[in-house]
């Protein structure tokens, strides 16, 4: 054991005045970072209206969530380019940099002149920025966690490490709270106008205080002690992945770790919020309540699991949470339906939709760019049936049939709009849809313009305590908790994988490709696997079986290194 080892593993467990400001610096900046980034994909569709209002609504919303993929896209990047960085000049001064390219791009986009005042170069400069967000959150994580870990005890690594796992959460919670206070306080016309600016100008700020704090700390005494005894890496990317040695670590990591942390983290609170909004048709007002209620009282467990991992290990509480999320996925989303939703599951189970369509005149629709389009006659009423959240299956036909729509005894011929010009381009697709609409009215399902008082509603934020929406708040809170088991001890995990001279690089680029690809491409794999499936449940397959794969994984491959020396390198 090394002397600094021992000097960590002779500490009080009582949290010195030191420590407390690592971990509040530390944290407080990662909050911030996540209110940046999760600001643009709450207020997606305002910020389509405001920077891409020269093409059509359907395609200004395309263009707006391919600025929001951008940010995911880059993440791995950012990992590699700050993580070198971190490995070569030192963890603080790394995040000091990514904090302040994070807040000043935020702070930005609420400056940014919209379409009509500045043209072309408004979308361009915004999704430039929104690529600056993503490079500087890629680098902000690992800076943070590793920072925190090796000031930490060895004994309690996972305790300190996990109040860095609530940043991703908290900063959620605080970027829906901003935009709620500021929506009733505007007003919904003069927020979608202007108010929704002030969220991204308040920013500036949380930078301000974030960086006051930051400038005040010291570096971490594992990289001190290996600068000064002249131990760093002079080539981190090559050390790191291009000897095999290392590089292992990093496959390990992302396969059986990272990959099931990330699809229990974004089903649990991403997709958990689009299944509520776009599939139940629950209000915004009233899915924002309930998903922030759920965080509210499930955020704790993040410092629960992750003391827990100091004490039992990191890999079984993962693991765990992985086979939880497994074995429970369905009995939980199909009870959200029932509860949020009644008259839809309802309808569920007693009504039979059936397309018929022949198979060469089918396709995957997976998109999750938003740009492919799908014109044949099955995959236009494969893809309204799936908007509609209708639950049906397919029955093979002839090829070259045009596919039909079976609802209650009625039958209803679809498009191919290859096939359409002029007036019918627009006419027919109309008609296709009214006609499923009243025959999907007829036998039970919600329709636009006939209502559905069977809904959740909420209309204040102490109002969820009703026999409906309480429910929900502890189905999603049920979600959360799986979040904290996979999520609050990983920073630690992923620490003792690497030694301390590649720690930053080698931990970084596993965490974001599989946070920003795995996670980040849920809903749109999620919802192809529900049009394909003809069923609203069967994209849940996405994050259980890449669950269960990274259990298997794990298991077989990854070490247990709780409590290893992470300065003995």
């Amino acid at each position: 054991m090394t002397e600094l080892a021992m000097q960590q593993e002779r500490r009080s467990r009582m949290l010195t005045k030191e420590e407390r400001k690592v971990i509040l610096a530390s944290s407080a900046g990662t909050i911030f970072e996540w209110y940046d980034f999760y600001l643009y994909g709450s207020l997606a569709a305002i910020i389509g209206a405001q920077f891409f209002s020269s093409f059509p609504e359907a395609t200004r919303n395309v263009f707006a969530l391919l600025a929001f993929a951008a940010g995911f896209l880059v993440r791995p990047f950012g990992a590699l380019f700050f993580g070198r960085l971190g490995d070569l000049i030192g963890r603080k001064y790394t995040f000091l940099m990514t904090i302040l390219i994070m807040g000043t791009s935020t702070f930005f986009v609420g400056l940014l002149p919209s379409y009509e005042t500045m043209g072309a170069a408004a979308p361009i400069i915004l999704i430039a920025l929104r690529m600056l967000q993503g490079l500087a959150l890629g680098g902000e994580y690992g800076g943070a966690v590793v920072y925190v870990a090796e000031h930490a005890p060895r004994n309690q690594r996972g305790y300190f490490t996990s109040w860095i796992q609530t940043t991703a959460t908290l900063g959620l919670l605080l970027s829906l709270l901003v935009i709620l206070v500021v929506r009733t306080y505007t007003g919904e016309k003069d927020f979608a106008a202007w108010g929704w600016r002030i969220p991204f100008l308040l920013s500036i700020f949380l930078l301000a205080i974030s960086l006051y704090i930051r400038l005040s700390m010291e570096e971490s005494p594992a990289f001190k002690k290996m600068k000064e005894e002249g131990r760093q890496s002079k080539a981190p990317l090559s050390e790191a992945f291009g000897q095999w040695k290392n590089a292992k670590f990093a496959v390990l990591a992302l396969l059986g770790l990272v990959a099931g942390q990330a699809v229990v983290w974004y089903t649990g609170q991403f997709y958990a919020l689009f299944f509520i909004q776009s599939v139940l048709r629950v209000d915004l007002f009233t899915a924002n309540i309930l998903i922030a209620w759920s965080l509210i009282l499930g955020t704790g467990g993040f410092i629960i699991f992750g003391a827990l991992s100091d004490k039992i290990g990191r890999k079984k509480i993962i693991l765990a949470g992985c086979v939880l999320a497994a074995a429970t996925y369905f009995h939980v989303f199909e009870f959200i339906t029932a509860t949020a939703n009644p008259m839809l599951h309802a309808a569920h189970q007693k009504s039979e939709v059936v397309v018929v369509a022949a198979k060469d005149d089918c396709s995957f629709q997976f998109n999750p760019t938003g740009t492919s389009k799908f014109t044949s006659s099955c995959d236009n009423a494969r893809s309204l049936l799936a908007r509609s959240s209708v639950n049906y299956h397919v029955e093979d036909a002839p090829s070259g049939t045009v596919a039909k729509v079976k609802i209650g005894g009625k039958e209803i011929t679809s498009y191919d709009t290859t096939k359409l010009s002029g007036d019918a381009a627009r006419s027919v697709p109309a008609a296709f849809t009214a006609a499923i609409n009243a025959a999907l009215g007829d036998v039970g399902y919600p329709v636009p313009g006939k209502p559905n008082d069977s809904i959740v509603k909420v209309t204040s934020f102490f109002g969820v305590f009703t026999a409906q929406a309480f429910p929900l708040v502890l189905a999603l809170t049920y979600l959360v908790i799986l979040v904290t088991m996979v999520y609050g001890p990983i920073a630690a995990a992923l620490v003792e994988l690497f030694p301390t001279r590649i720690r930053y690089t080698g931990m970084s680029l596993p965490y974001h490709i599989g946070n920003g690809w795995f996670g980040g491409l849920l809903p749109a794999t999620s919802f192809a696997m529900n049009a394909e499936s003809g069923n609203i449940y069967f994209g849940l397959w996405y994050p259980i079986i890449i669950a269960l794969a990274t259990v298997v994984i794990g298991v077989l491959f990854v070490p247990e290194n709780n409590g290893k020396d992470i300065t003995a390198d």
